[in-house]
Order: structure tokens, then C-alpha cells, then sequence
């Protein structure tokens, strides 16, 4: 599972502005099941994607076609991690630790 930190690097007007294409980007990444959750950060410099998946190379190529990152608004910080433990409602997305990181 992934945590995509994303920061905006340029002015909120400007994020505003392609707000829609990147909520349509979004909507993609839904529909394919990579995202399962997604928000502002509170301050609103930027947003948490969490996703899931076994290929952190393909996690980054998703990341590089979000409209803000085209458009030189923001910034992605990946962070991978296993997601050993879970809420009941998202016990499908629960992974086992690999052998020898046990």
C-alpha cells in the first residue's frame, strides 16, 4: 500500500483552476481500484492519496500524469508500507509481512 503525499508548489488560484481535471484523474484511479481514499490536508497546502497496490514504479507513473504535476503545481512524496492491520471494512486490502521481513 502506498500514502501519496502530494504539496502544491504553486498558488491556490492556480490549483482551483484545474481542481475539476484533477478530481476527473481521480475518478480514473477509483474506477481501476489503485485509490481507495483521498482528501485536503488541513492546512491546505496539498493532499493524501492512499493506494494500493504491489508496484511502486507503476504508483509513480500514476502520480506523474496527475494534471497538478503536469501543470508544475505540485509535488509527490510516495511512501510504501504494509498494511499488516486494517479496519474490518477494509480487510481486503490487508497484506502478509514478505518472509524475510519477519
Amino acid at each position: 500500500m502506498f500514502v501519496l503525499e502530494l504539496t502544491y508548489t504553486g498558488p491556490l488560484d492556480r490549483v482551483d483552476e484545474l481542481l475539476p481535471d484533477h478530481v476527473a484523474w481521480l475518478d480514473t484511479h477509483y474506477a481501476s481500484g489503485a485509490f481507495i481514499a483521498s482528501g485536503r490536508k488541513n492546512p491546505r497546502d496539498g493532499g493524501i492519496i492512499l493506494a494500493v497496490g504491489d508496484d511502486r514504479a507503476r504508483i509513480e507513473a500514476i502520480t506523474a500524469t496527475d494534471p497538478f504535476v503536469t501543470a508544475g503545481l505540485c509535488a509527490y512524496r510516495v511512501t510504501e508500507f504494509v498494511a499488516t492491520r486494517t479496519a474490518p471494512d477494509l480487510s481486503a486490502y490487508r497484506q502478509k509481512l514478505p518472509a524475510e521481513g519477519r
